[in-house]
This record gives structure tokens, C-alpha cells and sequence, in this order.
């Protein structure tokens, strides 16, 4: 298979490494930045005969080698940085996320996006709408990285293998997601049955703080091989129709009783995107939380609508 990565930074290259190393396909790093593509892809190519992947990256400035890929990784855009309003980030990565899109709706039309791009959930919006796509070609990465960084706090908190750990978080990829501690398994066996009510609470509250956290760590970046891995897993189970089941930002038109917006639900990844959309059951408490976090997303829809 082709896979186009859109961006170069530190999401977009790692991204890349990792199909490489995988062998997922021949892989296309697109940027803007003369040189850094074209750079990072031969560095990454010259690591293959020890990380033992063949070189098939092409680093390129030009996005007519989008041209017949099979699925296109959205990572260009700009990190927040301080002093900068949510209002800002959205309109500066609008831009580059509409311009992008219209290139991918010309050259690779038969293609299924997987958004990572910031605010994920109203970018996914707006590739879809750029786009044309169905809506099961569009998909956004947050929730396979809220659940991993869920699962990970888990299996740390339990000391147990983190191969054992299985998690689920919903909703928009911000402070108002919704880890489910009831669907939080340790082998099998729910967290609900393993940890305290307290504990518990605090690895919700540390999961949905998760990026902030790098981000105050770094203090000049945000997390990037975490959202990289994610991406991936989802492209691998694109490439290979895996059939995963996966929280992903998907578009929503009446499932979970929300319509017209992309959140964060279960769904059954495959060859052909979102194939399914999985309504799992939820108490009241969960329900309100994920109309709650949806809202906020709508709300972004709602205010990028006002500046195309």
C-alpha cells in the first residue's frame, strides 16, 4: 500500500519510522519546509539495514506524490503555544488542514484519512467536509492515544504487564474526555475490582491531563511518540482490514444520541475506515459526560464555521 504522511515534525517523521519499521507499505513524508522531508526520510532510510526495514520513504515538498495513496496520515499543523487561545490554533490549522485536503480529495480520492492534526475532532470535521469523503474514510487518532496512556497509568498502578491492560476513553480529545474505569481490564478482570475508588480517580484525572503533563515537561514541545504509535496502530489495521475495535474520532449521525459532530467511540477499524460504529452501554453519569465533551467539540465546529 501507499501511505502519505502530511507533515514532517516530530508527529509526522515518527509516525513515519514506525510504518517503516512495521512494513506497512511505501511511505510518502510531505512538507512544506524545503529539505526537512527530503532529510528525514534518507536518515530514516539509511537506518534500515540495522533496524532491518527496506527504504522505501520518500521525503518530498510536493504534494502531487499524494497521488493514488491508500490512506493519508494528517499530522501538519501548529502546537499551541503560550499566549495562543484555542480560538487561534483553530483558525491557523484550519487553513493548513483545508488546504491539505483539497489536494487529497484531487490526487488520492479513494483514500481513508486518519486526522491527528489539533483539535483533532473539529480538524476530522473539517477534512471530512473538505474532503467529500464518506464518513467512514475519515477518522481521528485521539482515542487510541487517551486509551493507550490510560492503560499505561493502569498497568503501573496495578504493577501488571501493560500487554494485559485494555482501556477505553471517549469523547473529544481535550480536558473533557471520558475514560470508563467499568471498561478498564486488567486480563480481563475490570480495574473497578482492583483499585479503589480514589485511585481510580486519579488515573482518569492524570489520563485526561496526559498531554498537558508532557507538555509541561518539555516546556517547549508536546508529545509526539505516543501519538505517533497510535496513529500507526490504526494504519496497521487499515493496511491488514484487522477489523480492530478501537475508540477513534469518528462522525456521528444519531449513534450515542449525538449527530453532526466527530467524538471519540468504539469502532470496528478495517480496510474501508470506520465499518462499523459500536454502542456500548453507558450509565447516566457516562452519557451526560460524553454529550458534555461532543459539545464542546460542536462548539469548534460551530466557530470554525463561522471563519471558512
Amino acid at each position: 500500500m501507499k501511505i502519505s504522511v502530511i507533515g514532517a515534525g516530530n508527529v509526522g517523521a515518527t509516525t513515519a519510522l514506525y510504518l517503516a519499521q512495521q512494513r506497512l507499505g511505501d511511505i510518502v513524508l510531505i512538507d512544506i519546509i524545503e529539505g526537512m522531508p527530503e532529510g528525514k526520510a534518507l536518515d530514516m532510510d539509511e537506518a534500515g539495514p540495522v533496524a532491518r526495514f527496506e527504504g522505501h520513504i520518500v521525503g518530498t515538498n510536493n504534494y502531487e506524490n499524494l497521488l493514488d495513496s491508500d490512506i493519508v496520515v494528517m499530522t501538519a499543523g501548529l502546537p499551541r503555544k503560550p499566549g495562543m487561545t484555542r480560538m487561534d490554533l483553530l483558525t491557523k490549522n484550519a487553513e493548513i488542514v483545508t488546504s491539505a485536503m483539497l489536494k487529497v480529495a484531487e490526487l488520492a480520492p479513494k483514500s481513508v484519512v486518519v486526522m491527528v492534526t489539533n483539535p483533532l475532532d473539529v480538524m476530522a470535521y473539517i477534512a471530512w467536509k473538505t474532503t467529500g469523503f464518506p464518513k467512514s474514510r475519515v477518522v481521528g487518532m485521539a482515542g487510541v492515544l487517551d486509551s493507550t496512556r490510560f492503560r499505561f497509568f493502569v498497568a503501573t498502578a496495578l504493577n501488571v504487564s501493560i500487554e494485559d491492560t485494555q482501556a477505553m476513553v471517549l469523547g473529544g480529545h481535550g480536558d473533557s474526555m471520558v475514560p470508563l474505569p467499568r471498561y478498564a481490564t486488567v486480563s480481563g478482570i475490570p480495574i473497578t475490582q482492583l483499585l479503589a475508588a480514589d485511585e481510580i480517580a486519579k488515573l482518569v484525572e492524570r489520563t485526561r491531563k496526559g498531554g498537558t503533563e508532557i507538555v509541561n515537561l518539555l516546556k517547549t514541545g508536546s508529545a509526539y511518540y505516543a501519538p505517533a504509535a497510535s496513529a500507526a496502530q490504526m494504519v496497521e489495521a487499515i493496511v491488514f482490514d484487522k477489523k480492530r475495535l478501537l475508540p477513534a474520532a469518528a462522525y456521528l449521525d444519531g449513534e450515542f444520541g449525538l449527530k453532526g459532530v466527530f467524538a471519540g467511540v468504539p469502532v470496528i477499524l478495517g480496510r474501508n475506515g470506520v465499518e462499523k460504529i459500536v454502542e456500548i452501554e453507558l450509565t447516566a453519569e457516562e452519557k451526560q459526560a460524553l454529550l458534555k465533551s461532543a459539545g464542546e467539540v460542536k462548539e469548534g465546529i460551530q466557530d470554525w464555521e463561522k471563519i471558512k
